[in-house]
């Protein structure tokens, strides 16, 4: 894969994807935390009837890169929505988070 997008010389970056990161992990949860240096994702796997969740990946970020994802995942939603529907949320069947990492929390 390559990627020019966002190198100001205009070299060609090419970026590597093996075989397992390229089978992705799946998530159903985000919890999302940041100091004043870096924002941390957890994506994490919530099995029914499971007492424990785990954490399958963390992200760290720094606070540009954070805002940069924000809006990339706003103009892909928007564009996903164009092209399927409204996506609909139902925040009923969130399960509340009984941890505190400590610090500012938000979730997705």
């Amino acid at each position: 894969m390559e990627n020019q997008g966002n190198n100001p010389q205009g070299n060609e970056l090419q970026i590597e994807l093996n075989e397992e990161v390229a089978e992705g992990t799946y998530s159903n949860l985000a919890i999302i935390n940041h100091s004043s240096t870096e924002f941390v994702v957890d994506f994490v796997r919530i099995m029914p009837g499971m007492p424990k969740a785990k954490v399958q990946s963390r992200v760290i970020l720094t606070p540009q890169h954070a805002k940069r994802l924000m809006m990339a995942l706003g103009e892909n939603i928007a564009r996903f929505e164009e092209a399927f529907g409204q996506i609909e949320l139902n925040d009923s069947q969130v399960p509340p988070i009984p941890m505190n990492f400590g610090g500012p929390t938000g979730m997705a």
